[in-house]
């Protein structure tokens, strides 16, 4: 509860500093994204009868999209609030994390930015009871201002078919818009 409240208290704080700038600053972020997972069938030989058999050392293993709204400072710093839904096929799992979102944009080009974004946050299962955890993901992408490649590790800290928490490595792509809008009171 202290973490949420402390949330909550540092949004209102940089959205207060922000609006006393006399502009407000936002922005929308959406993702997808698909986790793989190493190829189980890779040791198998070539003799299989399965007509799935794949020689790759990764294969797929869900999908996933994210949307987010949050403030920003010059498109270089963002704060924002994120939801969306995972499906991790190989657990049999559909989860919802909510979670803050704390952004590093820095340009390295004329129109390239590196993105790092750390999130933290709740993670909840669907249809699974009242099974739900802590969230964490660490995501490194690059792009420019509007659309992003990243790569992101994540984590659902909640315990599921024996395994202590459930992890994931994904691929995917980003879409941010920033928006400006002038205070009627800056003239």
């Amino acid at each position: 509860m202290k973490r949420i409240l402390l949330v909550i208290a540092f949004t209102t704080f940089f959205s207060s500093f922000i609006h006393s700038q006399a502009s407000k600053f936002t922005y929308t972020q959406f993702d997808i994204a698909v986790s793989i997972t190493g190829n189980p069938d890779r040791d198998n030989s070539i003799d299989s009868s399965e007509s799935s058999y794949s020689n790759a050392f990764f294969v797929p293993n869900g999908l996933g999209s994210q949307i987010g709204y949050g403030v920003h400072y010059k498109k270089w710093l963002t704060l924002g609030v994120h939801s969306g839904i995972d499906w991790k096929w190989d657990n049999k799992l559909v989860a919802v994390p909510v979670f803050l979102n704390l952004g590093l944009n820095p340009k390295v080009g004329v129109d390239t930015r590196i993105m790092l974004q750390v999130g933290y946050g709740k993670g909840f299962a669907l249809g699974r009871g009242n099974l739900n955890g802590e969230y964490k993901k660490l995501k490194l992408g690059i792009g420019s201002d509007d659309f992003t490649i990243f790569a992101e590790i994540s984590d659902y800290a909640f315990p599921l078919h024996n395994e202590k928490s459930i992890g994931a490595i994904s691929f995917g792509v980003t879409i941010q818009d920033f928006f400006y809008y002038k205070s009627e009171t800056s003239e």
